[in-house]
């Protein structure tokens, strides 16, 4: 796979992180392939801009991220800049701040997302990648976090979706070691979702955003409302939030269209209201 940047796409961070829309989809590509789209602070702060753009946009129904050159998807953060942004306690707390704000959507944005990933998802471009709702890799990617190679702590958040795809013995024995997985390991271990020969792996990506693009946007909200409250602890969990999205679904033209569609042997055309 060789995502080629879209010249039509509108540009962030000196078009190091594009964004467009097509058929409901949305793509935001992280675009610096001479450096295996290693992440600098302006292009954190500009792939979170292009997110919330994204995520207020009627016509996006799902996001796809993906990296331009097809030898990365994100090989971690610019370690370039971390001598003059990330050199002390104080100076990694600031730079923790402002190069988390696309993981902090992610985390809780109200569209689906997926992660295509070929070539190196590694560090800070793994965390991004664990925050998306599905993750799908072509042949050949490696992931892994370097961080103890580094001297650097990874983060709660980092690790706890690391935990919670992997499991506690695998997760530490990635962070004690910093060693690299390769996409064979990473599958079978849950790392990520599918596992595609790198030439299909884009068109495989979007064959499923497609699919999400056209069904029902609040019967998909509904799942990932419930689906992110079932992953909280008990005593924590908003049962009137999954009531009320419910009976969203059930009050809405959509629901209506797609009674109508089943019994007409037609296909439906959702709105999302």
């Amino acid at each position: 796979m060789n995502v080629a940047a879209n010249q039509s796409a509108k540009q962030y961070a000196d078009g190091k992180i594009l964004q467009s829309v097509s058929n409901g989809v949305g793509i935001l590509t992280f675009n610096a392939p001479e450096k295996r789209n290693a992440m600098s602070l302006e292009m954190w702060e500009g792939a979170a801009d292009a997110l919330i753009e994204m995520r207020d946009d009627p016509n996006v129904r799902v996001v796809v991220l993906v990296g331009a050159g097809g030898k990365a998807f994100v090989s971690g953060a610019d370690i370039s800049q971390f001598e003059k942004n990330r050199n002390n306690a104080a100076a990694s707390e600031e730079y923790a701040k402002r190069s988390g704000r696309p993981r902090e959507l992610l985390v809780s944005y109200p569209k689906p997302t997926i992660a295509c990933i070929q070539g190196f998802c590694m560090g800070g471009g793994l965390a991004l990648a664990m925050c998306a709702d599905m993750r799908f890799a072509g042949e050949g990617s490696q992931f892994g976090v370097p961080a103890a190679k580094l001297g650097i702590a990874y983060g709660y958040e980092g690790l706890n979706h690391l935990v919670s795809l992997v499991g506690p013995s695998w997760a530490r024995l990635i962070m004690y070691t910093g060693m690299r997985i390769d996409a064979t390991e990473a599958v079978r271990i849950g790392l990520i979702d599918r596992l595609h020969p790198a030439d299909v792996l884009w068109e495989s990506t979007m064959d499923i955003a497609k699919q999400i693009a056209e069904n029902a946007p609040l019967a998909i909200q509904a799942a990932k409302i419930t689906i992110a409250e079932i992953l909280k602890d008990p005593d924590k969990r908003d049962m009137k939030a999954i009531a009320d999205i419910g009976t969203k679904c059930m009050d809405s033209e959509d629901f209506k269209e797609g009674r109508t569609a089943f019994m007409a042997k037609r296909k439906p055309v959702f709105k999302g209201k």
